[in-house]
């Protein structure tokens, strides 16, 4: 009785022993601060760059379309012929009201010398004298009105020719052949849209901009010289657009309806390729962060109320639980606020297996070898004996 006893004693001791689980692995990466050049991705549209609505300032028939719809034009460029038969004619009258009026002033004139000659000799009275003088002034007036109307008839009749005043790309035509305008109508002939460069409006909110001028006063960011103002495109399709745009003012005013204001940037379109009313995005630097924390996502767990935290292994080899503050992602990273400090050795990887205040065994994270949730999954398993 006393050997059976003794073996089964034995047996119970090695059952105990070898149903203890091992110390688990877990998985770190070591927090290392570095220099990031941080950027923001907003949603914006395009618009051009200057936009001119054409319309005529006479009245008068359209006898000629001297432009392509849809093509380049330039500057000074003829649009339109308006008939200009009524408007020559009414330059020609004026010129010879001119004409008319300079050679009755030369009468005029030598009659006035005529009598300030006799009213000397008292051979005429004050009163004739005056009125010649007063009939000299009213003949030097004449021609001035007359040149005036002549000036004015010119112009007249240069606004026939309906000229392009930017240079752009011109759309559809309003109007065709033999169509009745008037001076400063309220629909327009046609619109030039000048697209290289070309604007991009983008709305960005109020309590973004509050964050980043704190974190600016902080110093928690730096501005990053002459590339604060650089901007990148990223068009609908999601491929890169080339061309790097230059942010050019923050509006002054904050839109009520969607608490955003807009930042205006400036891109070359040399290629057309940015036609207005276009979708893109715009990513805008914001500063350098030179001492930022980032961390993989899969290391980064949230309590039952939506708070990020991470589990870091000490120097005794124990998890502990760090509640972090995330500023943003970047990447497949977290970069992070607080709650960490370098050297810190946060678990990326069997995760499932540990609680804080357990001790663990950590090895750093190596991509190409077995992942630690796997293995300690299998190193819970007790052996099994046979009896």
């Amino acid at each position: 009785m006393t050997l059976v006893a003794g073996l089964m004693l034995n047996g119970c001791d090695r059952r105990t022993q070898s149903v203890s689980p091992p110390v688990p692995e877990v998985a770190t990466v070591t927090v290392q601060p570095q220099q990031l050049v941080l950027t923001t991705e907003l949603p914006g549209r395009t618009s051009p760059y200057l936009v001119s609505e054409i319309r005529p300032q006479v009245n008068g028939i359209i006898q000629k379309r001297l432009f392509t719809e849809g093509s380049d034009v330039k500057a000074g460029q003829v649009l339109y012929q308006i008939d200009p038969a009524p408007f020559q004619a009414a330059l020609d009258s004026a010129k010879a009201s001119l004409a008319k009026s300079e050679a009755n002033l030369l009468v005029t004139r030598l009659r006035f010398e005529r009598y300030k000659g006799l009213l000397a000799e008292k051979a005429v009275s004050q009163q004739d004298y005056d009125d010649r003088e007063a009939a000299l002034k009213q003949a030097e007036a004449d021609i001035e009105f007359c040149k005036a109307a002549v000036v004015t008839a010119g112009i007249n009749l240069d606004y026939t020719r309906v000229t392009a005043p930017i240079s752009g790309r011109i759309g559809k035509s309003t109007v065709t052949d033999g169509a009745l305008v008037t001076a400063y109508q309220p629909l327009s002939l046609a619109t030039i849209q000048q697209l290289d460069p070309i604007y991009v409006d983008v709305p960005r909110s109020t309590t973004e901009l509050l964050r980043l001028k704190r974190r600016l006063a902080d110093g928690r960011l730096n501005q990053n010289g002459k590339n604060q103002n650089k901007a990148k495109l990223i068009l609908e399709d999601s491929t890169a657009y080339p061309q790097e745009g230059t942010l050019q003012f923050h509006d002054v005013t904050v839109d009520p309806t969607t608490g955003s204001v807009i930042l205006r940037v400036v891109v070359p379109n040399p290629e057309g390729v940015l036609l207005p009313g276009m979708f893109v995005r715009a990513v805008v630097e914001e500063g350098v962060a030179e001492q930022a924390i980032l961390v993989p996502q899969q290391g980064v767990s949230r309590t039952p109320k939506g708070e990020p935290f991470a589990l870091v292994v000490d120097d005794a080899g124990t998890v502990q639980q760090r509640m972090l503050a995330l500023n943003r992602a970047v990447g497949d990273k977290w970069l992070v606020s607080s709650g960490l400090a370098a050297g810190d050795r946060v678990v990326v990887e069997g995760m499932l297996n540990v609680r804080p205040g357990s001790a663990v065994k950590a090895v750093s994270l190596i991509s190409n070898r077995p992942k630690a949730c796997v293995e300690v999954t299998d190193a819970k398993r007790p052996p099994v004996e046979s009896n």
